[in-house]
């Protein structure tokens, strides 16, 4: 399948839960659209969907109020995890809907850090072995500060740990 992915949502459009809702409500039709064009739509999250909104969070809002035969998740498992969430839990309660993710490690001592994947905090381990769970087709490393040395070693770094211990 080929994809076309949200990438970000405004602050002045994701105030409150009932923006959320409206949101799950534009998501859906743009997913029908990409549907009839024989693309699929995702929704890519960073850490502010995790914010509380009423009684749950946007990032709930978006997985109840989005059709899973329309909308996919790209999840960014960093995000997920510095917002003090479980992402074997998200796949849980919502198999099949995160067929893409994004894969970057958080640093043990400074968590707005990343690090080389292995390297950090996040057990990939564990989320690479739910993968099928989660309905993971593809996944993009990513490494966007704290380069060690560099911003092409330490993708290679995380390109070879993957390799060698998760795939």
């Amino acid at each position: 399948s080929e994809y076309v992915t949200i990438p970000w949502l405004d602050q002045g459009i994701r105030k409150n839960a009932d923006d959320y809702k409206k949101l799950a409500i534009k998501i859906n039709k743009a997913g029908q659209m990409c549907k009839d064009a024989g693309i699929r739509l995702a929704y890519h999250n960073h850490n502010f969907e995790f914010d509380k909104q009423g009684d749950s969070n946007g990032y709930e809002i978006l997985l109840t109020g989005t059709d899973k035969s329309l909308v996919d998740f790209e999840l960014d498992l960093y995000w997920v995890v510095r917002s003090g969430r479980d992402p074997i839990k998200l796949f849980k309660e919502n198999p099949g809907r995160f067929t893409m993710w994004h894969v970057k490690d958080m640093d043990k001592s400074k968590k707005e850090l990343n690090t080389e994947v292995g390297k950090g905090s996040i057990n990939f381990k564990s989320i690479f072995a739910a993968a099928k769970l989660s309905g993971m087709k593809h996944f993009f490393v990513e490494h966007e500060t704290n380069y060690q040395p560099n911003p092409i070693e330490s993708v290679k770094a995380s390109c070879e740990y993957i390799k060698k211990e998760l795939i």
